[in-house]
């Protein structure tokens, strides 16, 4: 590669040397380097090598290092689950358990390997590890060796591993059971607006980690069920194999060849079993710190030492042990001294702390005291909850986790749905009893003013007949809180029975939420506040942003757009196509600076999303039209100039008019029929502000916002 001279600032010059000269060099080292002490080589290459065990020989120093490797990775395991605070800690414990498992056995085939082959040679044939064990732990005499061996395998196979498995299995189904429990808890925190979605997503994480860890861990105890078992079995075919060999191919005696074989067979499952034993412990310990939080030296003194009067009663009881005639004193006494220092010293510290406390309770009091004596802060006051809903006693059922539709369930629902139709992002919902309500009143509260309430029976359904007629089923008559229709309460056996007659039935938690949703699509331009349409502004793609920034503030304010935004939300009219309704403002500021003709500028720009909005099933928009008469009744009565203008109607014209529409919509109500009334542009805003203090529900439209796609059928005039 050729080479490239470059001046530095001081006049002298750098070469730059090709990949082949000593950079090339230095970074392939660097590579090199990393590889080295990477975890993604040196696992796989273990687990490989764990493999490889089972078929190619050992040489007895690798034997003995290995067997070394296996000790010291049982002792940190062991350690580690002393010291962590919570079992999901260590949520790979079971893939550890599997590959100390699978070390262990690997070990077990190669020192066998040794053992039958070179077992004749003499007791550190199969290395000195096993040498040591079987001389140094057995003693030398197979006999002691295999009943320390088989004490062991008792141990761990009948006592630790049992009980551990057992404990996994039970802590799996339990905590797969309360899984559904813990997540309606999370969604009803997070739909009353205790926690935020991060919070949520968190805690809905951390209970997959925990459920995955106890099914995992239930699987994994056999592992350690497995390895006892295997254990034994090898021990026993080494031994019979060993003095076959030995006897009839080494021409060995057989008292020779079952000492020879024999010592070294115990020495290699002493070898084996106690790492497994370790590993059982540590397992045991894990799976039984469920409930437990904080290292386990905290939890276990720190429980124990808070009963002295326990310590007590031992230290007296060891003393009667050592006046037992025949009984060796100084033992007991010893113990009985320890039991009673720690008993004396724990119950002084006791008193310390308990003297602490009452100080320091005694110190907050003062303060308290001092901090009540104080003016209480008048910002402390002016907190105020958006959207509150109160609850008499009778009614906390619906709130609770057993209840089959959540009244929370259905609010987190109500709040994604009005978000996806509006536009509108619905404040959080303070839920709330009040013992002051009668049991079975609820509250619905709009920036702490009640606007609206109901009465319901929560273990009975409310019935309602659609076509208007009265409902023969028996019950207790009562009145809709939403819409004020009539309606009867009825028993749960009587759904299928209304249901088949065509009624309308709900529940207690469907009426609150329905009379919940028309109150909030009621006051959305009242909650819809300054920061709120600055948050919606920020979390318009990237690629609005410049009409953002271009519109904002340079021509508009941001209290405009909240004021056009509000305008349209009073009407019901979906914000949720933001760019349009920017893009209608960039328009409409050029030529006018009055917030009504912005309004209408706005919604003529969404034609296209009035008309469907106000589209029946038949594929067509239903109109009642307005004389000729009316709408030059309503142009002459406009008077002012620019933002001045208003309407100035006689009032025998104003209630003429009034009769006319309430007449002729509820004519159209009684034929199925819900219309919108058609007026022209200049004079929609004012016909809207009469028409809304006595018939809000009815929609008003102009010739602009009908979209010229949109299918339109006139069904009567006024």
């Amino acid at each position: 590669m050729a080479n490239s001279d470059s001046d530095t600032p001081e006049g002298g010059t750098v070469r730059s040397v090709g990949a082949a000269g000593p950079d090339g060099a230095g970074a392939a080292f660097g590579r090199f380097r990393s590889a080295l002490f990477s975890t993604e080589i040196w696992l796989p290459l273990g687990i490989v090598a764990i493999l490889a065990v089972l078929l190619i020989p050992m040489p007895t120093w690798l034997l003995d290092m290995s067997l070394a490797i296996s000790i010291t990775f049982s002792v940190v395991i062991l350690l580690t689950v002393i010291f962590i605070a919570s079992p999901l800690e260590l949520t790979s414990f079971p893939t550890i358990l599997l590959i100390a498992t699978m070390l262990r056995l690997g070990l077990n085939v190669a020192s066998t390997r040794l053992i039958l082959s070179d077992g004749h040679t003499g007791p550190d044939a199969a290395g000195r590890v096993i040498e040591a064990f079987g001389s140094f732990v057995a003693g030398g005499n197979y006999v002691i060796g295999i009943i320390v061996f088989g004490i062991l395998v008792i141990i761990n196979f009948i006592v630790i591993t049992k009980g551990a498995g057992r404990i996994a299995e039970v802590a799996a189904r339990f905590t797969l059971d309360a899984m559904p429990g813990k997540q309606m808890a999370i969604d009803a925190d997070l739909s009353s607006g205790l926690i935020d979605e991060d919070q949520a997503r968190s805690r809905r994480k951390e209970l997959e980690t925990e459920s995955s860890f106890f099914g995992a861990m239930d699987g994994a105890s056999k592992f350690v069920r497995g390895d006892a078992v295997a254990g034994l079995l090898i021990t026993f075919i080494n031994i019979i194999g060993g003095m076959i060999i030995g006897v009839a191919q080494r021409d060995m005696t057989f008292g020779d060849a079952a000492e020879n074989y024999t010592l070294l067979t115990i020495g290699d499952g002493l070898v084996s079993q106690i790492p497994a034993l370790i590993v059982s412990v540590g397992a045991g310990m894990l799976v039984t710190k469920a409930g437990v939080i904080g290292g386990t030296d905290k939890a276990v003194f720190g429980q124990l030492s808070g009963y002295p009067a326990a310590m007590g009663i031992a230290a007296f009881l060891l003393l009667i042990m050592a006046a037992i005639p025949g009984l060796p004193a100084w033992p007991f006494l010893i113990m009985a001294a320890t039991a009673g220092g720690l008993a004396f010293y724990v119950s002084r510290r006791a008193a310390m702390e308990k003297a602490d406390a009452q100080a320091r309770a005694v110190q907050e009091e003062e303060t308290t005291a001092a901090a009540s004596a104080a003016e209480e802060p008048i910002s402390s006051a002016l907190q105020m909850d958006l959207i509150r809903l109160e609850l008499g006693y009778g009614l906390l059922p619906l709130i609770n986790a057993n209840a089959e539709q959540r009244l929370t369930d259905q609010i987190k629902a109500l709040r994604r749905q009005i978000a996806s139709d509006m536009g509108f992002v619905m404040p959080a919902v303070r839920i709330q009893d009040n013992l002051q309500l009668p049991a079975n009143t609820y509250v619905i509260r709009i920036k702490e003013i009640e606007a609206g309430r109901g009465d319901l029976r929560p273990n009975m359904l409310m019935c309602m007949d659609p076509r208007g007629q009265k409902i023969s089923l028996p019950g207790e008559a009562t009145t809709e809180p939403t819409f004020g229709l009539p309606a009867v309460w009825v028993q749960e056996n009587q759904r299928e029975e209304a249901m088949f007659r065509g009624y309308t039935v709900v529940d207690s938690s469907t009426v609150i939420t329905t009379h919940l949703t028309e109150i909030v699509k009621d006051n959305m331009s009242e909650l819809l506040s300054y920061a709120e349409t600055q948050k919606l502004l920020d979390e318009l793609p990237s690629s609005q942003q410049k009409l953002v920034g271009d519109l904002i503030p340079s021509q508009f304010t941001l209290g405009s757009v909240q004021r056009v935004l509000q305008n349209l939300l009073s009407e019901r009219v979906s914000i949720r196509d933001l760019p349009t309704i920017l893009e209608g403002l960039a328009e409409a500021v050029g030529y006018t600076r009055n917030m009504t003709q912005i309004t209408e500028h706005v919604r003529a720009r969404l034609a296209r999303q009035i008309s469907d909005a106000n589209t029946n099933d038949s594929g067509v928009v239903p109109l009642v039209t307005l004389s000729p008469q009316w709408e030059q009744t309503f142009v002459e009565s406009i008077v002012g100039q620019g933002d001045d203008k208003q309407l100035a109607m006689p009032p025998s014209k104003l209630q003429e008019f009034i009769n006319g529409v309430r007449q002729t919509f509820e004519q159209q109500a009684m034929a199925g029929e819900t219309p919108a009334l058609l007026v022209s542009p200049q004079i929609r805003p004012y016909v809207r502000s009469v028409i809304e203090r006595f018939r809000p529900i009815t929609v008003v439209l102009s010739q602009n916002e009908i979209h010229p796609k949109a299918r339109i059928k006139t069904v009567a005039s006024i």
